[in-house]
This record gives structure tokens, sequence and C-alpha cells, in this order.
């Protein structure tokens, strides 16, 4: 696994084959990792933003919940 990413091509290979995929390529785990992880940022940031705006240092579910949508 390089250093920048947090998810592994195993994961991402088992999210393919439970949507469906009998076979999936390598590149296409990768993509998947990409964006997976570039969406995850965002929403962690925005978390992040929610939890310091209600006054908190801890994150919460909660946050989490409306930085997703």
């Amino acid at each position: 696994m390089a250093k920048n990413e947090i998810l592994s091509l195993l994961g991402m290979e088992k999210l393919l084959k439970r949507s469906g995929a009998p076979r999936v390529a390598e590149d296409a785990k990768e993509e998947l990792r990409e964006v997976l992880e570039a969406h995850a940022d965002a929403v962690c940031a925005k978390a992040v933003e929610l939890s310091r705006h209600a006054g908190r240092r801890t994150v919460k579910a909660e946050d989490v919940k409306l930085a997703a949508k």
C-alpha cells in the first residue's frame, strides 16, 4: 500500500464484487480507492468543521452524517 492511501485494494475488490462484478481489474480497484478517498477527505473536513463550530474537539457521528449530506 502506498504512503498516502488508507483503503486497501482488497477492500475495493470486495466492494466491487459485492456489487455484482464477477472480475475486477487492478486499475478499477485503484481508481475506486482514489474516488472514495477523495470523497472521504471532503466529508471528514466538513465533519471537523461542524464539530469545531459546535465548540467540540471530538467529531461525532452526527457531524459525519451532516457532512455527508
